[in-house]
């Protein structure tokens, strides 16, 4: 290996957390449960799970460069193997020892929107501040917060968590593995609406995240939403210190103006009485609103709030979250996930882009429940007053939202988003803005690619 290879872990560390012991002496730079994305050094985890059995790739991930294996099923490697009863449990072990050993400042984000795009920036934001660490893409469930924790460097500083779910209880054993000083909830709002009684009911699920927390914590929540005070006293009730963030004049983290425009934000903020200017490079007034949590968790922890605003400045927009990309049209990649909140954020911002059409590709919500029909016609106003010029639509929800389109917007519409390519890349013009959001289970991925490719081939043309 490397002499430069910063040590992770290693073998008689990891036995003695996990109750094993190795085949051979190791020692590892990383921690990797997918071969695709195993670097050289790494321990490869084995998991098991609806999606596979991790253990067929030890061939793959020895031909990568792993530095050990961690197992449940017996077998011969020429890595050493170290083998347990449970590999995720281990994990969560393995995740727990490097909560421990390490005194980062830990902070949680949960919340029906904007997980993702929060952490992201909250990462952004604190690596100007210290060495911070914390989830990738969306690694926020019951394997991705255990390996987020265990890959957590001993030095680090700042660390930072994305917690998700769709059911209840599914957030508590999390928390209790972050055990974070600060929870931020971004919003709550009916997601996953098929899996709950009432919008409340999510937010109590939501604020499982306080579970964990120790005496003193601080909760970070929407003083715009509607269940603020539910939220605020189910804080209160673990002793925790609540902070809001929003519009409302008794916010904490406040809004005091904004200014869209069509690839950027202006935002004039206050900040526990502090006031504050800055930019972000993303339209929408929903990001101007989840910075606030961001501003708000770099005050409370004594950081540098003038750095902080100044980072925000060059924040980019996770891939499937609205990330841009620019050629002869444009491509605004929305793709990973939508609730009808969302979807009329994505349509908001649409709206305000410049190009010479607007087009909204847009696919079925899922996990809505018995008012699944309702909220996906509901989308008709959005589409109008936001003046999209051509609408594409994919999947038996949109159908009955398409069959109410003034025939001047109707762009075309299939049962899958692979059925649906061949007609967006036949209506695409130079000069055109293209949004593309469903729920992931929706699968419009594909069709973001396949714009990107017709992208490059006008590139290739023009060249």
């Amino acid at each position: 290996m490397s002499k430069k290879m910063t040590i992770l872990w290693d073998s008689k560390t990891a036995d003695a957390v996990m109750g094993g012991t190795s085949s051979h002496p190791w020692e590892c730079s990383g921690i990797s449960i997918d071969t695709r994305t195993l670097e050289k050094g790494d321990l490869f985890v084995a998991l098991k799970g609806e999606s596979g059995d991790g253990h067929i790739f030890l061939e793959e991930a020895t031909r990568k460069g792993a530095a050990a294996a961690l197992i449940s099923n017996p077998g011969e490697s020429s890595l050493p193997l170290l083998k347990v009863e449970d590999t995720l449990k281990a994990l969560e072990l393995l995740g727990v020892a490097a909560r421990k050993r390490c005194s980062a400042t830990r902070i949680a984000v949960t919340g029906s929107v904007g997980k993702t795009s929060t952490k992201d920036a909250l990462k952004w934001v604190f690596k100007d501040q210290g060495l911070t660490h914390g989830s990738v893409s969306s690694y926020n469930n019951h394997w991705g917060v255990p390996l987020t924790l265990a890959r957590m460097p001993q030095d680090t500083e700042f660390a930072i968590f994305e917690v998700g779910m769709n059911h209840t209880g599914e957030i508590t054993p999390l928390s209790h593995l972050i055990k974070p000083q600060i929870a931020i909830i971004t919003t709550v709002v009916e997601a996953h609406a098929a899996f709950f009684n009432s919008v409340e009911d999510i937010a109590r699920a939501k604020a499982e995240i306080f579970e964990g927390m120790e005496t003193g914590g601080v909760a970070i929540l929407n003083r715009d939403n509607p269940h603020f005070d539910l939220l605020s006293q189910l804080a209160k009730d673990h002793s925790l210190k609540v902070y809001g963030f929003g519009k409302s004049e008794n916010a904490n983290f406040r809004l005091l103006s904004w200014v869209g425009e069509s690839e950027k934000s202006t935002v004039e903020a206050e900040i526990e009485g502090h006031r504050i200017s800055y930019t972000l490079p993303v339209p929408g007034v929903h990001w101007a609103l989840n910075s606030l949590s961001v501003l708000g968790a770099v005050s409370v922890v004594g950081a540098d709030l003038k750095i902080a605003a100044e980072s925000l400045a060059t924040v980019e927009a996770p891939s499937g979250r609205g990330r841009r990309y620019r050629g002869e049209f444009t491509v605004i990649d929305e793709s990973y996930n939508a609730n009808p909140t969302s979807m009329r954020a994505t349509l908001a911002v649409l709206g305000k882009a410049e190009g010479k059409r607007r087009l909204a590709v847009i696919g079925d919500m899922r996990e809505m429940g018995d008012n699944s029909r309702t909220h996906h016609e509901d989308l008709l106003e959005t589409l109008l007053e936001n003046k999209i010029d051509l609408v594409f639509c994919c999947g038996p929800y949109m159908a009955h939202l398409y069959e109410l389109l003034p025939d001047s917007i109707r762009g075309g519409y299939a049962p899958t988003s692979l059925e649906l390519i061949p007609l967006v890349l036949q209506a695409i013009e130079p000069g055109d803005v293209v949004s593309v959001k469903a729920s992931l289970g929706t699968r419009v991925k594909p069709i973001v690619d396949a714009l990107l490719d017709l992208q490059q081939n006008f590139i290739k043309k023009a060249g």
